[in-house]
């Protein structure tokens, strides 16, 4: 009897990690009645971590309403899961993500203050740790909404308060905490991200991933120009200097900020969840892993889900498939990393608008066929 473990990340905009782990029990049902499946949906930080770790380990949902990316009233959701420490998940995404602006895209004018309002309900709640789910998102102001949400000021060259955006970064004069929420000293904080880019610079914040955003060239040097001057008064304000931290950059400038201003450490979001569910126990009982997301390229070396994955596979010396949708620059580096074999799901030529209807249909052909030719090869 054959031992499968599924452990997907989503494919952006076509089909989610469950949906992946449903299609990939069926194949195996299907291909090997007797082999056995365990599946774990997962997330990097960015959409879908918070049902992630509720399917993982139980727990509940819970929706508010809170400001959403351009400070309009939006519902926003965050989960508590079973157990101790009493813990909160919450995904930035789910009020200020990309897919809430499509169409309208401005990370001059978009805002983190609903992720603040979230963490300020969570402690409210009585959470005693808050894991915060950084990616997906639709904004460049480097935390300084959710810290403003939180009880941190920030004042102008006149001294009067406002709560910066992207576009208005570089009119900070000062920062004071004083006023922070004092719940969150008391409990553990930690950012989970996918990335180690740093603050602002050529593979900052803004040069990176502002442009995914709707930034032209000229608001990226603005954008990355705010970023420079909330890191000087951060600096002033609390000793941090946030272009020494590896991940600063995570979701436009957040990971630097909510580290510095609001005590979170940064930790990858793969590993997040791998520990939780006892990851390395479980590849004792598996031969063969499946994980997978929408692309592979050179930066999902930097702590994507695939690579996160295979480095704990490659320890146990258990393989590894990925399964994604394309297969990008710089992607055979990743079998250094321990992946076993990279199968692109889309087997003819076609722009993403139209394969991402297919996704499904493709995804269960790709395995049955790897699934066939392992049992032609004796394997099963």
């Amino acid at each position: 009897m054959k031992r499968y473990l599924a452990v997907p990340d989503s494919f952006k905009g076509t089909l989610t990690s469950g949906q992946i782990c449903d299609i990939l029990a069926d194949c195996v049902r299907r291909c090997d009645p007797s082999a056995q499946l365990r599946a774990i949906p997962v997330a990097d930080g960015g959409e879908g971590t918070v049902d992630a770790f509720l399917a993982a380990l139980g727990g509940e949902k819970i929706t508010l309403p809170v400001a959403g990316p351009y400070f309009e009233e939006r519902t926003a959701f965050y989960g508590i899961l079973e157990g101790s420490p009493r813990t909160a998940v919450i995904e930035m995404a789910a009020c200020a993500g990309l897919p809430l602006v499509e169409g309208r895209e401005d990370p001059l004018r978009t805002t983190t203050y609903g992720v603040g309002q979230l963490i300020a309900d969570a402690l409210l709640r009585g959470c005693e740790k808050i894991l915060l789910g950084l990616g997906g998102s639709c904004t460049n102001d480097g935390g300084a909404g959710a810290a403003a949400a939180l009880g941190v000021r920030f004042l102008d060259d006149k001294g009067v308060p406002f709560i910066p955006v992207g576009g208005t970064l570089g009119r900070i004069a000062a920062v004071d905490c004083s006023g922070l929420d004092p719940r969150l000293a008391a409990a553990e904080k930690v950012a989970i991200c996918d990335i180690d880019n740093p603050f602002y610079g050529p593979s900052g914040a803004a040069a990176v991933f502002a442009p995914q955003k709707g930034a032209t060239p000229e608001q990226v040097m603005q954008l990355d120009g705010g970023l420079r001057r909330l890191a000087e008064m951060v600096l002033a304000e609390t000793g941090r200097d946030l272009q020494l931290l590896p991940g600063a950059g995570a979701a436009g400038g957040m990971g630097g900020g909510v580290c510095a201003l609001l005590g979170f450490r940064l930790q990858m979001g793969i590993d997040a969840l791998l520990d939780a569910v006892h990851f390395d126990d479980l590849l004792r009982e598996t031969d063969l892993v499946f994980t997978g997301e929408g692309r592979i390229d050179s930066q999902s070396l930097r702590g994507k889900v695939v690579v996160g994955v295979a480095r704990r596979a490659r320890a146990q010396g258990v393989p590894v498939i990925a399964l994604v949708g394309e297969i990008g620059e710089g992607a055979e580096a990743a079998y250094a990393e321990g992946v076993s074999g990279i199968f692109s799901i889309n087997p003819r030529a076609e722009a993403f608008a139209t394969a991402r209807h297919h996704s499904a249909d493709n995804l269960r052909q790709t395995v049955d066929n790897l699934l066939h030719f392992c049992r032609s090869m004796g394997w099963q």
